[in-house]
């Protein structure tokens, strides 16, 4: 993980670097030591800790930038915001809350950073386009719209 000095690696309009043709992830502090306790945790072996997108998941993390929770940009995905989701393919809008595997409850739009589409979008700027690929699927996702970020109104220890 590479930590952001003062002179960080943000700005307003351009938050990301190129980093071998992907961008490279903005994550707080507290979310990166969290994430990378849980990715190495006995629970994610268990429920196949090697499957492609934890591991994709795991790579990102390891190359993020991270920052201070009151530096985080406001138009990032960050653990436990709210998100509006637009589906490309069906033009239909979800609204989820990325959270941990324990308080996941997708009847209640609780999205497990753990699934496929939780990897996929925590970090992604409010405009950016994800596709997901499930059971032999592609989903097209866009973050339309982020209603709530811890970050923003400074509840930095959700």
């Amino acid at each position: 993980m590479k930590f952001a000095s003062e002179n960080t690696l943000f700005t307003e309009n351009e938050p990301y670097r190129t980093m071998m043709n992907s961008p490279t992830l903005a994550v707080t502090r507290s979310d990166a030591l969290r994430l990378k306790t849980l990715l190495n945790s006995e629970f994610v072996i268990a429920i196949g800790g090697e499957r492609t997108h934890l591991s994709e998941f795991k790579d990102r993390l390891e190359r993020a930038v991270v920052l201070e929770s009151q530096d985080m940009m406001p138009d990032v995905v960050t653990m436990n915001s709210t998100i509006r989701l637009l589906d490309l393919d069906l033009n239909e809008v979800d609204t989820y809350t990325l959270v941990y595997p324990e308080e996941a409850c997708i009847a209640e739009g609780k999205l497990s950073i753990l699934s496929p589409l939780g990897t996929m979008i925590f970090g992604c700027r409010v405009g950016e386009s994800v596709t997901c690929h499930v059971s032999g699927h592609q989903n097209r996702k866009q973050v339309e719209k982020i209603t709530f970020q811890p970050e923003r109104i400074g509840a930095f220890n959700l």
